[in-house]
């Protein structure tokens, strides 16, 4: 029986969501064909020999992709049966469904995959899984093979301009927190799931032999779990003493786990990402991101100190922002030294409201949000001050110009907010120039 996976959009990572259901349905017997529609064109011809068809959907853009994709399988092969497993399977189950989707899995997916394939090859009818399903896996070595080269995917840029081919991986899945704007939550509801040591190892080490010279660890939080991740660091630097890596990680965890962070400069860590989102402790409450401004500010202080680079990336528009507090986070990153740290698309994040948010629970987001919109996949709303929204449409457009100079582009940004305020008299802040961090050729984070 024929199997071929389907991934859309993974912020130009190799993705670990085809690797690693390709490895379980292999071993479960079935003939597994991959296909990234991110930096390949649609495999018509495996479409059409394929039994099942299963797209993954890990996030809003790679969703709305294989919407659009859905109708062109279909027509290539009306009999396949058709999955969509991912975080945004169960939160999209109606409008996945009118799409022409059979079944679809949410969680710890690669369990209830083979299990789907297992009917489907007995010619059984699938039984209807659990929507979300949790269990503790022991997972795989994911299967790379029939993915593309490392090569098609985004690479790590360093300082100098030159460049290293990026691998991918992930240690965990889940997160512990419960913030209240985050995907992750409707489907592990604050649950983590770790990926054992040695798969993780293995995974990499095939990525080594294939080139890749930095890891993406794509844990929503490396410090879910510190007693998991600080030895499994350990032991690939040991084993690959030139490889270096980048991590998620919480500004509260930064702040908790400050005695790891030397660690992870010293085992080869380049960068941390860490979704700050705001500069305003009333925004930071709402989104419960149990962090405060001043928490972000020693973040960022600490890391400079011992040598990390801070990536920090924001949520500037939402509902409750004004053009005095996204004028005060220009301010507060050109202080606190991090425009070339900023990937310029951080400043034009808009807040989605996906199914199932946590953020539907506050009066003043259910009051302002109008039906859900299915196509969007996400509940819609405008801001009170029409002139934020116009300002997110502009900063939008000046990010997507290419130019990948930060600090011509922040400058640009600033000029913006402050013609949007019709205040001219609030000068540039000013700033010294800093050398540019390491960081991915792919910019995007949603």
């Amino acid at each position: 029986m024929r199997v071929l996976l389907l991934s859309t959009y993974e912020l130009g990572h190799p993705p670990f969501g085809l690797a690693s259901p390709a490895a379980w349905l292999a071993e479960a017997g079935a003939t597994v064909a991959c296909n990234d529609l991110a930096v390949e064109p649609l495999n018509a011809e495996a479409v059409a020999a394929a039994d099942l068809v299963a797209l993954y959907v890990p996030m809003h853009t790679a969703t709305r992709l294989a919407a659009e994709v859905l109708p062109q399988i279909i027509a290539l092969n009306p009999r396949a049966h058709v999955c969509c497993y991912g975080l945004y399977a169960p939160m999209n189950e109606p409008y996945l469904r009118r799409l022409g989707a059979h079944t679809l899995l949410g969680g710890e997916f690669e369990t209830a995959l083979v299990a789907l394939y297992q009917r489907l090859a007995a010619h059984l009818p699938p039984d209807p899984p659990p929507a979300v399903s949790l269990p503790r896996q022991t997972f795989r070595v994911p299967k790379r093979e029939a993915l593309p080269p490392l090569s098609a995917y985004a690479q790590l840029v360093l300082p100098d301009g030159s460049s290293r081919l990026a691998g991918y991986t992930e240690a965990s899945r889940g997160c512990k927190h419960l913030c209240r704007h985050c995907p992750v939550v409707p489907v592990y509801g604050g649950q983590f799931r770790i990926i054992q040591r040695p798969t993780v190892l293995a995974d990499v080490a095939w990525q080594v032999e294939a080139g890749a010279q930095h890891i993406t660890f794509g844990d929503p939080d490396f410090f879910n779990g510190p007693g998991h991740a600080i030895p499994l660091v350990q032991e690939l630097h040991r084993r690959h003493p030139a490889l270096t890596y980048d991590v998620t990680i919480k500004i509260e965890h930064l702040l908790k786990h400050a005695d790891l962070l030397p660690i992870l400069r010293d085992t080869g860590c380049l960068f941390v990402t860490s979704a700050v989102e705001a500069v305003d402790d009333a925004i930071l409450e709402k989104l419960d991101k149990r962090h405060t401004t001043a928490d972000f500010i020693r973040a960022a202080t600490s890391l400079r100190q011992m040598g990390l680079a801070l990536n920090p990336t924001f949520l500037p528009f939402t509902p409750w922002t004004t053009l005095a507090n996204y004028t005060h986070l220009l301010q507060l990153i050109a202080d606190l030294g991090l425009i070339e740290n900023v990937a310029p698309v951080q400043y034009a994040i808009r807040l989605l409201i996906p199914a199932g948010s946590l953020l539907l629970a506050l009066p003043d987001v259910a009051a302002l949000v109008l039906p859900f919109d299915e196509a969007a996949l996400s509940y819609p709303w405008a801001h009170p001050d029409p002139r934020l929204d116009r300002l997110q449409t502009d900063i939008f457009a000046l990010v997507q110009t290419g130019n990948a100079d930060r600090a011509a582009l922040f400058e640009q940004v600033w000029r913006l907010a402050q013609e949007a305020a019709a205040d001219s008299t609030t000068s540039l802040p000013l700033f010294s120039p800093r050398t540019p961090i390491p960081h991915l050729s792919e910019p995007w984070y949603c």
